[in-house]
C-alpha cells in the first residue's frame, strides 16, 4: 500500500515545480478585458473586438511591434482567436513574455504571461499543513438529474453571480452535524470550492479548493489533505470563484495548503 504521507509530500513537490511554469500561476502578469479599441498593459499592439461577433480580438501592431501570432509576424489588423475556438492562437510578444485570448461569453480577454515575472522571481514554496488523517472523510453523492444550477461569485465581478451547473450533492457528516455541499463540474472530475475557520487566519482568505470524483457505489472520499489554494492566491490577474453559502464552514480544517511564501518565508500577498 502506497503510503499517504510519502505520497501527499510528491504531490506538494510537483505543485511548488507547477506553479514556476512558463504558464504556471505565478506566470501570469495581466487579464485585460477588451470591450473597445484599446491598448493592454505591458504589451505593444492595439486590441478590439471583432466586429463580426466571431471568437477573439483584433490586434493592431507595427513590424517594430515584434509581436508574433502562429507564428507569423503580426503587421497591420491580425485576427487573434480566442480560447473558445478549436485552434485557439499563440502570441509570442519576445523575450520572456507571452500572451493568449481567453473567453467568457460573449466577451474576450488578453492574458499576459511572464516567465520572468516578480511572483516567480520571488516564490518560495507553498506552505501546508502536516499530514492529517482525520481529514480523510467519505462521504456520499446523489447524482441530480440533468443537473442544478448555483450562482458563483467571483472576486472580481462585484457580487454578479455565475451560473454553474451542479451535478449532484455530496453530503458528510462532522461532528453529529450534517453538511451538503456545492461543487460544479471541471473536466472529469467536481470542483469543491471551500472556506473555513482557518480562512483569513492560518490559510488563504478567499477559501480553498479540492478536486472529487464520486465512486460506483454511491460514496465520494474528500481528502482535504490535497485542498489547494486557488490561481488568484499566486497572482492578482486570476479572478477566482467564492465559496457559496453552504460550502462554507464554521469549523476549522487544518490540512492541505495554507499560503504561497516568498524565499524569505513571508507571503508573497494577500486580501
Amino acid at each position: 500500500m502506497n503510503d499517504p504521507v510519502q505520497a501527499l509530500a510528491t504531490f506538494r513537490e510537483r505543485r511548488d515545480m507547477a506553479a514556476v511554469q512558463p504558464r504556471g500561476p505565478l506566470a501570469l502578469v495581466n487579464t485585460q478585458w477588451v470591450d473597445m479599441s484599446q491598448t493592454i498593459w505591458g504589451v505593444p499592439g492595439t486590441w478590439a473586438p471583432r466586429e463580426d461577433g466571431g471568437s477573439g480580438l483584433v490586434l493592431t501592431a507595427s513590424a517594430e511591434d515584434n509581436i508574433l501570432v502562429d507564428g507569423e509576424p503580426a503587421v497591420g489588423e491580425v485576427l487573434v482567436r480566442g480560447g473558445d475556438d478549436d485552434e485557439p492562437s499563440s502570441i509570442d510578444f519576445g523575450g520572456t513574455v507571452s500572451g493568449n485570448v481567453i473567453a467568457q461569453g460573449e466577451s474576450y480577454a488578453l492574458r499576459v504571461w511572464d516567465t520572468h515575472s516578480e511572483g516567480i522571481e520571488n516564490f518560495g514554496t507553498i506552505d501546508a499543513f502536516e499530514y492529517a488523517p482525520e481529514w480523510v472523510i467519505t462521504g456520499e453523492w446523489k447524482e441530480i438529474p440533468g443537473g442544478k444550477s448555483v450562482g458563483f461569485e467571483h472576486l472580481k465581478d462585484e457580487g454578479v453571480a455565475r451560473d454553474e451547473v451542479i451535478p449532484g450533492e455530496i453530503t458528510f457528516l462532522h461532528d453529529g452535524e450534517t453538511y451538503s455541499l456545492a461543487a460544479f463540474k471541471a473536466g472529469r472530475a467536481l470542483q469543491l470550492v471551500f472556506s473555513d475557520a482557518t480562512s483569513g487566519q492560518s490559510t488563504y482568505s478567499v477559501g480553498r479548493f479540492l478536486f472529487l470524483a464520486p465512486e460506483a457505489d454511491g460514496t465520494i472520499r474528500l481528502d482535504f489533505n490535497y485542498a489547494i489554494l486557488p490561481p488568484c492566491a499566486f497572482s492578482y490577474a486570476f479572478n477566482c470563484p467564492l465559496p457559496p453559502a453552504q460550502n462554507r464552514f464554521p469549523f476549522a480544517i487544518e490540512a492541505g495548503e495554507k499560503n504561497v511564501l516568498t524565499r524569505e518565508g513571508t507571503l508573497l500577498h494577500s486580501l
